[in-house]
């Protein structure tokens, strides 16, 4: 078999398993970096030359820098900030809800842009009484687009920017990609604006106020679920550890928290495997999270010694103050899909209980815990308001949907704002000015938030996203073995032969489609890897300027508006806002041809052939 036979195996070795997300994309990428090697194309050096890009390091510092921005509460003021200008107007929360979130997501993950206005969004909606699938779709638009406005703001960008200095070209600059960002957005908003109608139809819901605990007690049917049960002098119970107890397994009950009496006042302790119960406690347990339906409460309690108390929703408003809940989704590159609670170690790992569980808009009313986790999966969680104040720094795995009304006592306030902001601004200084190289100046920028306590140091290394990282640093040999074998030609020449010798507009158009169609099937990062060196060795065969087909790529990376798999913002966003796999279809179909045409029609503009 040839070399570029076996490259070419590889590659659609790899873009199967990318399909089928088995194993996960970054297993994929350390396969492919062992793998290329052993057809003896390129070297092993080679195949690790990626961990020593200086553009890896950047992607990995602007995660840092997007995270503080986060736990200084930034997005969640600009968002605060919104509901207070837009009112109850749908267009004009609309256009500010995208202008901010393209604002925000040009300086961060896109992915967490999201993950950080979902919860803003919703309580908006209720606040303007709008269906929540009116703005959810205008919110995943604009954080893709967001990756349209700088070089840093999503990593297909750097892939192409880094491409075009290894082939000997001069990169892209800081605001290169704002001329056609700019315009997208604008198109954007007044598209949605349009297509706004062919969303959630039906009535907006009935109350403005924020969801309280007793309204999603009712929501689950926690009060017909829920059971207090205090321990007499006598109970065989008292003096032992939970776990020696191990009343999960044995009598199929999920303690969710103990009620213990002091000398001047009752606490709350929430169960831990070492606690230790005492005559007098008050267990709150929950039996259907476990799927005992047929649980004997009365049978129990005269089994152990104990006496049945009442609970109601109004007990969870009582205990505000210690205990609280909240609602959290698992996005699509969560390390717990398909394990189960109890397999994820849920409440050791977050200190949290589940106690309810919905797949997409869809409650599960048996064995919430033996369920395995989906993607957009939302759970209902019951734990210590710090577990949920530090689940919500926490957005690789899971990522806090919506707090109570009762949370905005509970959540203390964050004062660090100010200097976040001034780092950021001084970071993109650095950058647009060049007074050193961008890497350098996002490395500046997160010693100085780690100065000011604007993140520390596990925060920034939990902030960096490993998969996301390694996926680049293995799929960038492709782009070499591929130009060794040739194969880089003559996927070029083979584009160029099917247009016969079309206009360059054409060809731009064509490059748009091959790689937005590509983006539905692997990564966007993945697909820019791949799509940027043969967009280059077009441009070198029609002798035409390497930037507008380098740009073409990189804009076509972030136009994924047409599945809801097509990136991880659509996924995130389709629980919230109710969404089915054709809303998608019909809304970002449209806009995508929008975009490739504005494309087409901006780039030479700006970057003459």
């Amino acid at each position: 078999m040839s070399p570029l036979a076996l490259v070419l195996a590889l590659l659609g070795a790899a873009v199967v398993m990318f399909a089928l997300n088995r194993p996960r994309m970054d297993v994929v990428a350390v396969i492919m970096m062992v793998a290329l090697p052993m057809t003896g194309v390129i070297t092993m050096s080679e195949a690790l030359v990626g961990l020593s890009d200086p553009n890896i390091v950047l992607i990995a510092a602007l995660f840092v820098i997007g995270e503080a921005l986060v736990r200084t509460g930034v997005a969640q003021r600009l968002g605060d900030w919104l509901t207070a200008r837009a009112g109850a107007s749908e267009a004009k929360l609309i256009f500010l809800l995208m202008v901010i979130v393209a604002g925000v997501g040009s300086f961060m993950s896109s992915t967490g842009v999201v993950a950080i206005f979902i919860p803003i969004v919703l309580r908006i909606a209720r606040n303007a009484r709008i269906p929540a699938g009116r703005l959810m779709m205008p919110l995943s638009m604009a954080a893709l687009i967001s990756g349209m406005m700088t070089l840093v703001a999503t990593a297909p960008n750097l892939v192409v920017h880094s491409e075009l200095m290894r082939q000997g070209h001069e990169g892209f600059g800081f605001f290169a990609f704002t001329p056609f960002g700019v315009p997208i957005l604008v198109l954007a908003i007044l598209y949605m604006l349009f297509a706004r109608r062919f969303l959630a139809p039906g009535p907006a819901p009935e109350t403005p106020e924020r969801a309280a605990l007793t309204g999603w007690v009712a929501d689950y049917g926690l009060a017909g679920r829920e059971h207090r049960l205090q321990l007499r002098a006598g109970s065989d119970l008292s003096g032992k550890r939970l776990d020696a107890l191990d009343l999960r397994a044995s009598a199929g009950i999920n303690i969710v928290a103990i009620e213990r009496g002091s000398r001047f006042r009752r606490k709350l302790i929430h169960p831990r495997a070492e606690t230790v119960l005492e005559a007098g406690d008050i267990l709150l347990i929950d039996r259907r999270a476990n799927g005992a339906s047929g649980f004997d409460l009365d049978g129990f309690a005269r089994a152990h010694d104990l006496i049945a108390l009442p609970v109601s929703g109004q007990w969870f408003t009582d205990t505000a103050q210690e205990i609280g809940m909240a609602q959290i989704i698992v996005p699509p590159t969560s390390r717990l899909i398909g394990k189960t609670v109890t397999q994820a170690r849920f409440r050791s790992t977050y200190d949290l209980s589940v106690i309810g569980m919905k797949h997409g808009t869809k409650p599960v009313s048996e064995r919430v815990i033996d369920e395995p986790l989906r993607p957009g999966d939302t759970l209902l969680t019951v734990g210590p308001w710090r577990a949920i104040r530090k689940l919500a720094d926490e957005r690789r795995d899971l990522v806090l949907l919506d707090l109570p009304a009762e949370s905005d006592e509970a959540v203390p306030a964050r004062h660090r704002a100010p200097l976040a902001v001034g780092v950021l601004a001084l970071v993109v200084v650095l950058m647009v000015w060049g007074i050193v190289p961008n890497v350098q100046a996002a490395l500046f920028g997160c010693l100085l938030l780690g100065l000011f306590r604007c993140i520390d140091m596990a925060g920034a290394y939990r902030s960096i996203h490993w998969q996301s990282l390694i996926l680049i640093v293995g799929m960038l040999p492709f782009s070499l073995a591929l130009q060794r074998t040739g194969g880089v030609e003559i996927a070029a020449q083979a584009l160029l032969g099917a247009l016969g010798g079309a206009s360059p507009r054409l060809v731009l158009a064509a490059i748009f489609a091959a790689t937005a169609a590509l983006s539905l099937f692997i990564s966007n990062t993945a697909t820019a890897v791949l799509m940027a060196p043969v967009a280059l060795a077009v441009a070198h065969a029609l002798d035409a300027s390497p930037y507008p087909f380098a740009m073409t790529v990189a804009l076509a990376a972030s136009a994924a508006f047409m599945t809801p798999v097509s990136s991880p913002v659509n996924t995130l966003v389709v629980g919230p806002g109710n969404y089915r796999f054709a809303d998608f279809l019909r809304i970002g179909v449209p806009f995508a041809l929008i975009c490739m045409a504005a494309s087409v029609l901006l780039v030479p503009l700006v970057l003459p052939f």
